[in-house]
């Protein structure tokens, strides 16, 4: 997997970490089935894609900063995914595993920032944002499925 977060703009991102920052109402994959990020507690185990269930360590919400950019994601725009329409961080790491990995990267799959993505029909920016943003942090950095996208948390030691 290509990691391509480094070499893209940040879209603004101003909160703790540039991963899995998550608008109110997202839902998350976990053991207990899927629960909206604001319902989460440290040590609800959540699905990831590259270690199964893993604990969340911390949850943290903060304010949306002043400046920060937004994607608005039509339902599907990502090959089925996400299940719903959804607003996040432009600057929001997910992993794409589609055409797009190969046609944009020249890699089966790649870690990249949403606004890389954006293509002004099914992915644009928008003006629209959330009330509040939260962070998952795991033990170590972990894919999560947030409505259906493969998003990245942040972590506590090494990343994946």
């Amino acid at each position: 997997m290509t990691d391509f977060s480094a070499a893209a703009p940040t879209g603004g991102m101003t909160t703790a970490g540039s991963s899995a920052a998550l608008p109110i109402g997202t839902e998350l994959l976990t053991l207990a089935g899927a629960l909206p990020v604001e319902a989460l507690y440290p040590g609800d185990k959540l699905i990831t894609r590259d270690a199964g269930a893993q604990p969340l360590v911390r949850i943290m919400r903060h304010p949306v900063p002043e400046g920060m950019r937004f994607v608005a994601v039509s339902r599907n725009a990502l090959g089925g995914k996400p299940t719903r329409d959804v607003i996040l961080p432009a600057c929001q790491p997910i992993l794409v595993r589609d055409w797009r990995a190969r046609a944009m990267f020249g890699t089966p799959s790649a870690r990249v920032p949403l606004a890389r993505l954006v293509d002004g029909d099914h992915l644009r920016r928008t003006q629209e944002r959330p009330a509040a943003l939260l962070t998952l942090t795991c033990a170590r950095v972990h894919i999560l499925y947030a409505d259906g996208l493969e998003v990245m948390s942040t972590g506590t030691g090494t990343p994946v």
